[in-house]
């Protein structure tokens, strides 16, 4: 073999090595954003049994940490992902999911935890640990409160006929919309995933549910779609209707998605 074709080889293997690198980087985002949802076994009554949360070796975090995940959650209990504490906005510092990507310690039932808000002398962040269950108590209640304060109210109800009786059709209806199928990209916990697929299912709709938590090939492939849409994830759901990419749910959003797709049209 001739020098020329083993530097040739040799640059292929570089280049397949750097592209494994990077998909391995993309599905640790993806994890690290959404966490990893555990089935835990229930009493009789419905009550999960007391277990105490493994210890966590310490976390030094520090402004130029190395590997480094950080999961904050905005007012509408979305997670976002972020891989230096600087970039984490002020509204989701005080309490930061923390996770070094070349580490497996605090991705598991015990979570690190740190606050951002304020730096210690020696230029390190406080980080404690938090149980998984507790983590995801908090994102539901932080929807929960947005749910609550953005719900519409009721339509009113036609004299003598059901609620919007009469009105326009909505954009998409199921006589247009009979040949689309929605992927939705998301995982078992998440709300707002579960809520996409109930408002396209009241719709008409069909859809197929990815959990990217349990395929790493829905996981590669939703990501796939983000760097085709020039987009960042971040939360969940992922949203493809006919190769319109949504990031998070929006009915108004999804609405439009869905008439231009019976239209033949997209983005």
């Amino acid at each position: 073999m001739t020098g020329a074709a083993r530097g040739a080889g040799a640059g292929a293997r570089g280049i397949m090595a750097a592209r494994a690198r990077r998909a391995a980087a993309l599905l640790a985002i993806a994890a690290a954003a959404l966490g990893s949802a555990a089935c835990t076994e229930k009493r009789d009554d419905g009550t999960t049994p007391a277990q105490a949360p493994a210890e966590l070796p310490p976390l030094e975090l520090r402004d130029d940490t190395a590997n480094l995940m950080l999961t904050w959650i905005d007012e509408k209990g979305d997670t976002h992902v972020e891989l230096r504490p600087a970039d984490v906005p002020a509204e989701g510092r005080s309490m930061v999911r923390a996770m070094l990507s070349d580490r497996t310690e605090g991705t598991r039932d015990v979570f690190y935890v740190a606050d951002l808000t304020q730096k210690r002398p020696d230029g390190t962040y406080a980080v404690r640990t938090m149980p998984r269950r507790e983590w995801e108590s908090l994102l539901e209640k932080r929807r929960a409160e947005h749910l609550a304060k953005t719900a519409p109210p009721p339509p009113p109800v036609a004299p003598g006929g059901s609620a919007g009786a009469g009105g326009p059709a909505s954009p998409g209806a199921p006589s247009q919309l009979a040949g689309v199928t929605v992927i939705i990209y998301g995982a078992s916990w998440c709300k707002p995933c579960h809520q996409a697929a109930d408002y396209l299912r009241a719709k008409g709709v069909a859809s197929i549910v990815k959990d990217i938590e349990e395929d790493p090939a829905a996981a590669a492939e939703m990501q796939d779609k983000l760097a085709k849409s020039h987009q960042r994830g971040g939360s969940i759901p992922i949203i493809d209707v006919r190769g319109q990419i949504l990031v998070g749910f929006s009915p108004h959003a999804l609405d439009q998605a869905l008439a231009r797709a019976a239209r033949g049209t997209t983005l």
